[in-house]
């Protein structure tokens, strides 16, 4: 028998649903595919644009992993570096004009996604699940009764 999975796991199961079905629509509109880790730069690339320090702690990801994916989308032709106002020093990360129509299809079709969860699971369901994880949860770190061991 397997065993039950945990709330990790099943969150990351839909995470994998939406990142892979995304992937297929993005193809099926002959997009040129993206890694996970490029979804991820669009996923927290502020309007206004950002440094890659910035992005890398907005993503959760360690600079040099942020590095990688941005100037890979710079080849790509989807974003681009620029000076930054607040420092001769610093280059900012913006969106091109083809990153933002990307980004625009992306956002797009994860709305429909959406929509076909919605089929799936019922309206009502998915208005649950959304209000559950738009709930803020408190910080990350445990509970120091939960750390104590168990009898």
């Amino acid at each position: 028998m397997t065993p039950d999975r945990n709330l990790p796991q099943l969150l990351a199961d839909g995470k994998h649903w939406f990142d892979t079905a995304l992937a297929a629509a993005m193809a099926d509109a002959g997009e040129r595919p993206i890694t996970l880790g490029q979804q991820n730069v669009f996923a927290h690339m502020p309007p206004d644009g950002t440094t890659v320090s910035n992005l890398a702690r907005r993503m959760n990801v360690a600079r040099q992993s942020a590095h990688q994916a941005v100037h890979a989308l710079i080849g790509m032709g989807l974003l681009e570096q620029i000076p930054d106002p607040a420092s001769a020093r610093r280059r900012t990360i913006v969106m091109t004009a083809d990153g933002r129509r990307v980004h625009r299809l992306a956002r797009t079709l994860i709305a429909r996604l959406e929509d076909e969860l919605g089929r799936r699971l019922g309206p009502s369901t998915l208005t649950t699940l959304r209000r559950i994880l738009e709930h803020p949860w408190g910080p990350a770190a445990p509970d120091t009764d939960a750390a104590t061991p168990l009898p």
